[in-house]
């Protein structure tokens, strides 16, 4: 499966490299767009977990990297989660 690499930058202009094991990650965000964060995460979210269960009907088992990344992801926002208008902008991706 093609791997993809997708960076983020969190609203305190922190910027964060991320995984996924399959390009539907472009399905669902768009390199230089500001997403909310709720909105973020719900993307991210689904890719992620559709990712994962590509993994699973090629291998036969989920994607434990492409969940690590979701629990990441997950850790980051809760720190914004009282931050007014958080955004999180897609900075690019890489195949």
């Amino acid at each position: 499966m093609p791997v993809m690499h997708f960076r983020v930058r969190w609203p305190d202009n922190s910027e964060l490299n991320c995984y996924s094991p399959s390009l539907v990650i472009k399905d669902f965000l768009t390199p230089g767009e500001r997403y909310p964060l709720g909105d973020f995460m719900n993307r991210s979210r689904e890719a992620l977990n559709i990712a994962s269960e590509r993994v699973r009907a090629k291998y036969g088992f989920a994607c434990s990297s492409a969940m690590d990344q979701l629990a990441e992801l997950e850790a980051r926002a809760q720190i914004f989660s009282t931050t007014p208008d958080a955004q999180i902008e897609v900075l690019g991706f890489e195949e």
